[in-house]
């Protein structure tokens, strides 16, 4: 009860989430009697962080990087206009389908909202459709990154829970293409109520010069995934091809990255990578110390004594991580909760790479709910908005995904099938 305290406070009055998990685990020994271990926190530490798996998550932050100041984003908007840009309510369509091949690039659901957000919400108000749903689109489609691979959130969970990160990847094809459907069921039904604007079709002069620009920024993740299926490459040394694909395409094509571009790049990566490392490190004390009082064996028991169902626990999953979600950062909530969850999955018979879909979309909806969800800041900001607003706008996209989310649960073969087959 005292840590608990102590981590709500120390998230109250603004502390950093790795201060915060360090602190918690210090008062943790202090309350059990047990601050002879806190000699060993630093072993614990470095552990944590002595996984092959980790060396995946700079690679593809940089990929994300060298593709987003390469102009990637634009390139595929064109390309994604030739194919559901004649639609009525076409630029939404195009606005999803945009960010749907982005989300296998950019990994990041926050960078992809705030790239995305400067591109098509003004192209879309200036065709005519209301600001607030040109950003519920965008904001919505942003949610998608997490889940379509190669993604950022399923590479920490792989290395949080030790599940392999190919799969986990592969399990996230099918739900993310029932989320997409979702959406584009949500702008159809809005183009027949509300009456969106109607589309333009692509003079066809035009479709085979944006199919060609759009080809190689939307080979890169085809080419990570083939490879990884294939098994001539793990994760990792996909994510470094990847990087390097991404490199000479925007350095040596497109012309759109200079040499004295590139110490800035690495930079952000590297303190973006340096913030991930720390969370999975702090977090991994934090557990190592419950375990030794068997709090995730109680964790266990005490859900066990609510429910046996695997189905009603993946909806209580998905109501606390949503919960946290309102508070938490995405990544933190995943790296506190898993190891705590993981051992009740287990014990119900859930499949580990079903319940790493589960958390990775569940900790998605924190995005776009208040008070914390960053993606809600961000389109709200760029759109100039207020929150109150752009929050009413996305509840129906909210909702779809909601949805698709029950039914990812009640069906794990929905993220189970493309492993088993592929196996």
């Amino acid at each position: 009860m005292t840590t608990t305290v102590v981590f709500f406070v120390c998230l109250l009055i603004g502390l950093p989430i790795v201060i915060t998990l360090l602190l918690g685990t210090l008062v943790f020994l202090w309350s059990t009697d047990m601050t002879v271990l806190a000699s060993s926190i630093p072993i614990q530490l470095y552990g944590a962080l002595n996984q092959n798996g980790l060396l995946a998550i700079p690679l593809f932050m940089l990929v994300g990087e060298l593709m987003n100041k390469g102009g990637l984003t634009s390139r595929l908007i064109n390309a994604a206009d030739v194919f559901v840009g004649g639609f009525k309510g076409g630029l939404a369509y195009v606005n999803l389908l945009t960010n749907a091949m982005a989300a296998s690039i950019l990994g990041s659901a926050a960078a992809q909202i705030a790239v995305m957000s400067r591109l098509m919400i003004p192209a879309m108000v200036e065709k005519g459709y209301k600001k607030d749903f040109s950003a519920a689109v965008t904001l919505a489609g942003g949610l998608l990154g997490p889940i379509i691979p190669p993604s950022m959130l399923m590479i920490i969970y792989g290395v949080v829970a030790y599940q392999p990160i190919s799969e986990l990847f592969i399990a996230g094809i099918l739900p993310g293409m029932l989320i997409i459907a979702g959406f584009a069921l949500v702008i159809f039904l809005f183009g027949v109520f509300a009456g969106l604007p109607s589309g333009q079709h692509m003079k066809h002069d035009n479709i085979r010069r944006e199919l060609i620009s759009g080809l190689l920024p939307g080979s890169i993740p085809l080419i990570v995934i083939a490879c990884i299926l294939s098994g001539v490459m793990t994760p990792t040394e996909a994510g470094a091809i990847a990087s390097i694909l991404s490199f000479i395409i925007a350095f040596v094509l497109y012309r759109s990255i200079r040499l004295k571009d590139l110490p800035g790049i690495f930079f952000q990566v590297a303190l973006s990578s340096a913030t991930i490392c720390g969370l999975i490190a702090a977090a991994s004390v934090l557990g190592w110390a419950l375990s030794f009082e068997s709090v995730p064996d109680m964790l266990v028991e005490a859900i066990s004594g609510v429910t046996d169902s695997p189905f009603l626990f993946l909806l209580l999953v998905y109501a606390v991580v949503i919960v946290l979600g309102m508070f938490l950062e995405s990544i933190s909530v995943m790296i506190v909760i898993v190891p705590l969850l993981l051992p009740v999955a287990v014990s119900l018979n859930i499949d580990p790479i079903h319940f790493g879909v589960v958390i990775c979309l569940s900790t998605l909806v924190g995005l776009v709910t208040p008070p914390v969800g960053a993606g809600l800041y961000i389109a709200s900001e760029t759109a100039n908005i207020p929150i109150g607003s752009l929050f009413r706008a996305v509840i129906p996209f909210l909702l779809m995904m909601l949805a698709c989310m029950v039914l990812i649960g009640y069906f794990p073969e929905i993220s189970l099938l493309p492993t088993r087959l592929l196996k």
